[in-house]
């Protein structure tokens, strides 16, 4: 079968942003941008039934969690779905399916890039940044608390604390960033996460990523795993279709029997 060919699934799968994120943008009833860019219509285009969820940006994991279970009620109350979660919305899955009684709504989660273990960069972060990112945050009235969510302690506590379920298939995927000067934003996050933890994708190394039964690892910075593409992209040859990619992930998927 064609790597182009994406199946389609029985139940629903729904698309969780992540830090700093959103779901779909809308004016005037048209979306006019999306987190998952080509993405979500690709699965659509193969007849899958796709959900956005909009989650707090910056939310703690905790708050995140129980707005996720919130929207799947109201938009597939009767069915299980299929989760597939960038950066800390795998985390937010997690919780949601551990903790708040979600377990038997939830039939596979595929996280994309999550720092299941936390990031050093977070930890960087809350050391150099704090006293001046948080005070412009509270006098905005917006949560903090994801920040420390991601944090290498914070995470690891979690992980502790939030347990599998056993009904539900996990799977993961890391990126693995060159550190090239061809994209100077992910330097200074590269270069920390590299030295204290390893190959990563400039913010999440590919060991916090790995979760679950199976880890894949694209090639890619953490916003190229859901196709958020860098202006030079074309030009150095990176830019790939997203749609082989997920191809698998889905294919995968409908293997096991979904």
């Amino acid at each position: 079968m064609s790597a182009l060919v994406i199946a389609k699934l029985r139940s629903p799968v729904v698309l969780v942003h992540g830090l700093l994120g959103f779901g779909r943008v809308q004016v005037a009833g048209r979306t006019v941008a999306t987190y998952f860019p080509g993405i979500d219509r690709a699965l659509e285009e193969a007849g899958n039934r796709i959900l956005v969820p909009s989650l707090s940006p910056t939310g703690g994991t905790a708050d995140r969690a129980q707005q996720l279970r919130d929207f799947l009620l109201q938009h597939s109350p009767n069915e299980p779905v299929h989760l597939l979660a960038h950066s800390m919305g795998g985390l937010d899955s997690r919780y949601m399916i551990s903790k708040l009684g979600m377990a038997d709504h939830v039939l596979t989660l595929t996280t994309l890039g999550t720092p299941h273990r936390g990031t050093a960069f977070a930890d960087w972060g809350i050391q150099r940044l704090e006293r001046l990112v948080k005070p412009v945050l509270d006098f905005l009235c917006m949560p903090t608390q994801a920040f420390y969510d991601l944090t290498r302690a914070k995470c690891a506590t979690f992980n502790s604390d939030v347990a599998d379920a056993p009904k539900v298939r996990y799977f993961s995927v890391a990126g693995r960033h060159d550190g090239t000067f061809y994209n100077p934003e992910w330097l200074l996050p590269y270069s920390i996460v590299k030295q204290a933890e390893g190959e990563n994708d400039g913010i999440v190394s590919v060991e916090s990523a790995r979760y679950g039964e199976e880890l894949e690892v694209w090639e890619g910075d953490h916003l190229s795993l859901v196709n958020w593409l860098h202006p030079l992209g074309t030009h150095r040859g990176l830019w790939r279709d997203p749609r082989p990619r997920y191809a698998k992930i889905m294919r995968r998927l409908a293997d096991l029997g979904y």
